[in-house]
């Protein structure tokens, strides 16, 4: 690894074996250039090599990294760009109060901010920026730092981002059906990666299990698809999901909450060799929790195989009355001789994650069919069929109907914890690229 001088451009040598597609979006000129992939199509890596070069490329100056929240830079862009440099030996300095590093042999600063208050991002003139997971983050927030590439004394002006497909949205727009002048978007191809396939050859292939047909398509193919028009439980079919089952006495009982106070609906499941299969529904109008706690233990004695508790992360916060809806449950339950674990996480997953999990659980790319529905559940047989999107968005309509989203969203809850893919990007290998 050697530092040189050429002109006033400073250059590094770290290690990295770019991929076709890697190579590609590096080589590019453009002034605003993008890498759109699927997982596992190394983004990540291709973002934080973009970045250093660009930093050694504007000796002096100053650039950005931009991701969607505070937490997904935290603990994702702003990690693996850092974990690079220190791998490599490059040498920097870093400012906590202000989120900045100043690499030291080209005096460049990078700034780290997240993108979705975008008004904050107006002020200071940069030599470039990149922004991690585009398609998860504001318009407004690209054009502001558009604003921003103006540093008189930059080498290379440059914007750039990395993302993968979510529908026709703004990113497909700019980037890939309608690109202005000045933009170039390179594609990443599924099966590309060859560091992913050495380490795991069925990489791609086990997530035809995990994900549903058009969730598959776009995020492990690359393909952009309208996932937000219609049916939210687009996999949904009577004929294949309504069945009865009766209860395994020797495994959990588990007992999913939506603390909807009209109604108040509740799900009863059990998980048996990966399949969820719902036994029974509980829907009380205007009822408290209370009330569903009383109408669960007039239905279920205590089971033999133990019992599990789901639901809202909502229901963990305190009430006018100074207790919880879990700690409800809890003083309930446990004095008439119920005793459960809590599978409750601190927040919520997000929507679309949940919906995904649902509709792969309902049928994966696969062909696999992993949740049943016992025929008494009429209520969440017509959240399965009836819940749909707000036009052209992917915000679910709840209020065409208050009947309906209660129960499909706490089978939701249940269904994430239990089945939710466990997918993690293996490491790309370094080689060189300058």
């Amino acid at each position: 690894m050697g530092r040189t001088r050429q002109g006033r451009t400073l250059n590094y040598g770290i290690a990295y074996d770019p991929l076709p597609s890697q190579a590609k979006f590096h080589r590019s000129k453009a002034r605003f250039k993008g890498f759109s992939g699927p997982i596992g199509s190394g983004k990540s890596q291709a973002l934080c090599h973009e970045a250093i070069r660009l930093a050694f490329e504007n000796p002096g100056r100053m650039g950005l990294i931009g991701a969607p929240t505070y937490p997904m830079l935290r603990d994702s862009t702003q990690r693996a760009l850092l974990e690079l440099l220190e791998e490599n030996g490059v040498e920097f300095d870093f400012n906590k109060s202000i989120n900045e590093i100043t690499l030291k042999y080209a005096k460049s600063k990078i700034a780290f901010r997240s993108v979705e208050d975008f008004e904050r991002l107006r002020g200071t003139n940069l030599a470039w920026f990149g922004i991690d997971e585009l398609s998860y983050a504001p318009e407004q927030a690209w054009l502001r730092l558009e604003g921003r590439l103006r540093d008189p004394k930059a080498k290379r002006l440059c914007g750039f981002a990395v993302w993968t497909p979510k529908g026709f949205d703004w990113v497909y727009e700019r980037f890939v059906a309608n690109p202005i002048p000045g933009y170039e978007t390179v594609s990443a191809k599924p099966y590309e990666n060859r560091y992913v396939l050495d380490k795991v050859p069925d990489f791609y292939d086990r997530l035809k299990g995990s994900y549903d047909e058009k969730f598959f398509r776009q995020e492990v193919m690359g393909e952009y698809l309208e996932m937000t028009a219609g049916r939210v439980y687009c996999e949904f079919d009577r004929t294949k999901h309504v069945k009865a089952r009766e209860i395994d006495p020797d495994e959990q009982l588990l007992w999913a909450l939506d603390f909807n106070v009209n109604p108040m609906c509740s799900i009863v499941a059990q998980v048996i060799k990966g399949t969820v299969w719902v036994h029974d529904e509980i829907v009380l109008n205007r009822a408290s929790t209370e009330d569903a706690c009383r109408e669960f233990t007039g239905r279920f004695a205590p089971h033999r195989g133990g019992m599990s508790i789901y639901g809202d992360a909502s229901g963990q916060n305190m009430q006018t009355g100074g207790s919880t809806d879990y700690a409800i449950i809890a003083s309930y339950l446990q004095v008439r001789g119920y005793w459960y674990a809590k599978r409750v996480p601190k927040s919520n997953p997000g929507v679309r994650d949940r919906v995904s999990v649902m509709n792969a659980m309902l049928q994966s790319a696969d062909g696999g069919v992993r949740l049943h529905v016992n025929p008494r559940c009429k209520e969440l047989i017509k959240d399965l069929e009836q819940v749909v999107y707000l036009p052209d968005s992917a915000v679910i309509d709840k209020q065409r109907d208050p009947r309906r989203t209660h129960l499909s969203d706490a089978l939701g809850y249940l269904v994430w914890q239990e089945c939710k893919p466990q997918v993690m990007e293996p490491e790309q290998r370094r080689g060189r690229l300058f």
